[in-house]
């Protein structure tokens, strides 16, 4: 679907609108041990995958490259479920089945049953064999794309197709705006994951650049909060006709809804409730349109299924479950289902006085649980302390993470599902950081604290250093991984290799983005006494950097600093030195809001043929 959005110059994503909070220094050390061990056994896992991919693509050659894997990093992030052995179904959710998450009917579509009918396979090997699985997943998918009966000239045509594959609701016909919302956010994942790319603990998903506009209309990326926004640095202009960029969200939003100043009016409505949140109501039988008890309490949730995968589920009237919020893993978009003032259905003979957050994932796979979503999280939570005189954020819980069911005390405000009484689920369980979620909760005003460590992931930095449309000179083989054997604090950092662009002669410029370049996926850093800084060390000379930090007018960027080459340097910048920033996008050459985000890690060097090596970690602010 072609959408009235045109574009000049260079290319920014911009996702969900959310309030951020500070990250704490560190995960727990338990959690890091159990986030090694469970490393090392997923790379062994996953290392047979891609062969079983690529079998399915030689079978459905009309299935574009990469497509399968990143839609099994939507559904399971590479890892084979067996529901059979989760005792925990949680808020009874059609179960997803194996590495490519196919459902079995139960209040979604049979996806087993329609594959096994395509293969001539049994549904039980369909769902616990992975070659077969995947073989299935691309039998369905291949399906959809041929009743398209169009040319696909590149993956963005497909975005249809998926997004009637993904097999919430019992049938794509049971039209309704809810249902629509779940599947296109699907699709809109799927191709996320293919346009970011994915190389982590054995997850390879080649990067590929999606022309979103090809693949959804502006309405539906507006409804998405996830605009495709192409500036021109130069002009500092946006072209879309039709449609206009909020300077303060950097969302779209149509011009024809005219917006306030700080809250643009979507297609799909906002929140009343939470202002970056999404609206979209569960089912009026899910939940109680009333409260019997004041509000004194929030439930944290695992919902052991996909994010689009939850909304559909609490608007099928047979669910008799649901939740007042739900959260994106990827970039933490926030969609409330349930008023805050009527009583949702997620935690038994506790609903009356609380407030419950799905969030997307599966208790048994850390992966799910990204900074995106714990900034989200945490900010929603801080939403409901300001709010409710009865939820205090200094009484939310903190302490070690579990499985099973462990009872805690009423005086702790915030916990999670397996810390009530009366229930049985284990959520969200063994992988959820709680001292980490609470510093976010209640973040300390005067101390160093670590935005990213890389000790067990990537942390905000998700993209290529040649994604965004800003960098210039290198090659899009360019990679940004956790690399183990060199680090300066702990065991691992973030190894950037820096290719040359052979068909291009400009100098090195590139913008290692954080958080995708989203303010809303990135953590605030206060102003007042602030200072960003990271420990780099170069396997070359000749380069510098500088940081780009999203203010309140604007995107401004720091001063460049030296780094001598082959050893540890700690690099630092002021945030209320104006003498250290120049004005980028929009921006005065001066930090002036409160609180601010960080954009990206500038790169510079003069080109080279040479690859080069640059290694970043501990990258902290100091109060």
């Amino acid at each position: 679907m072609a959408s009235p959005v045109r574009a000049l110059g260079c290319v920014l994503f911009v996702c969900a609108l959310l309030l951020q909070a500070p990250v704490s220094a560190q995960a727990e050390p338990a959690l890091e041990a159990r986030s090694a061990l469970e490393e090392k056994a997923l790379r062994a896992e996953r290392a047979a995958y891609p062969k079983l991919f690529q079998a399915a693509y030689s079978r459905y050659p009309q299935i574009p490259a990469g497509v399968l894997e990143s839609i099994a990093h939507v559904q399971s992030r590479w890892q084979h479920l067996a529901p059979q052995q989760d005792p925990d179904l949680h808020h009874h959710m059609p179960a997803a089945h194996g590495l490519m998450g196919l459902y079995g009917g139960d209040g979604f579509a049979d996806q087993l049953g329609e594959a096994a009918r395509l293969l001539d396979f049994p549904v039980e090997r369909i769902a616990s064999d992975p070659a077969v699985n995947v073989m299935a997943a691309a039998a369905l998918l291949a399906r959809e794309i041929e009743r398209d009966q169009t040319k696909t000239a590149g993956v963005e045509d497909i975005a249809s197709a998926l997004a009637r594959y993904a097999g919430f609701a019992p049938a794509p016909s049971d039209k309704n705006a809810v249902q629509d919302f779940a599947r296109t956010s699907f699709a809109f994942d799927v191709l996320l994951t293919l346009d970011r790319g994915v190389n982590d603990k054995g997850v390879q998903i080649a990067e590929q650049p999606i022309n979103f506009e090809r693949a959804f209309s502006a309405d539906q990326l507006v409804a998405l909060r996830a605009p495709f926004v192409r500036l021109d640095i130069e002009k500092d202009l946006v072209e879309a006709d039709g449609y206009a960029i909020d300077p303060i969200s950097e969302t779209l939003y149509r011009r024809d809804l005219a917006p306030s100043a700080t809250a643009p009016t979507l297609a799909m409505p906002k929140s009343t409730d939470y202002g970056p949140a999404l609206w979209t109501a569960a089912h009026s039988t899910n939940y109680t349109a009333s409260r019997s008890a004041s509000v004194s309490a929030v439930t944290i949730h695992t919902a052991q299924g996909s994010y689009g995968g939850t909304i559909s589920w609490f608007q099928n009237s047979t669910a008799n479950v649901s939740a007042h919020y739900v959260i994106r893993s990827s970039d933490g978009q926030v969609t409330q289902m349930v008023r805050e003032a009527h009583t949702a259905w997620h935690v038994r003979n506790h609903n009356s006085y609380t407030l419950g957050i799905e969030h997307e994932g599966y208790v048994s796979n850390s992966a799910w649980y990204t900074s995106a979503m714990y900034n989200a999280s945490s900010a929603l939570v801080r939403h409901f302390c300001a709010r409710y005189t009865g939820i205090s954020c200094n009484a939310a819980y903190n302490g070690a993470s579990s499985s099973g069911v462990v009872l805690l005390p009423t005086s702790v405000k915030i916990k999670g599902h397996q810390h009530y009484s009366g229930n049985t689920h284990t959520d969200p369980g063994i992988n959820w950081d709680w001292r980490r979620y609470y510093t976010l909760l209640n973040p300390a005003t005067s101390v160093t604290r670590v935005l990213d460590s890389f000790e067990s992931s990537v942390g905000h930095f998700t993209t290529s250093p040649a994604y965004s449309g800003s960098t210039t000179g290198i090659s899009t083989t360019s990679t940004a991984l956790r690399y183990c054997t060199l680090a300066r604090v702990g065991s691992c950092s973030l190894q950037v290799k820096l290719v040359d662009n052979a068909s291009s002669a400009a100098n090195w410029s590139v913008r290692l983005l954080s958080g995708a370049g989203t303010p809303s996926a990135n953590t605030s850093l206060s102003r007042v006494n602030g200072r960003v800084g990271f420990w780099v060390y170069a396997g070359g000379s000749g380069l510098t950097a500088a940081l780009g930090v999203d203010d309140s007018d604007g995107t401004e960027r720091s001063i460049a600093r030296a780094i001598p080459a082959n050893t540890w340097t700690f690099l630092e910048w002021r945030l209320d030195d104006a003498a250290q920033w120049d004005a980028w996008v929009g921006g005065n050459g001066a930090i002036t809001a409160s609180t601010v985000t960080l954009d990206a890690v500038w790169l510079y060097r003069a080109q080279t043929s040479y690859n080069v090596y640059v290694y970043l970690d501990d990258l902290r602010i100091t109060n």
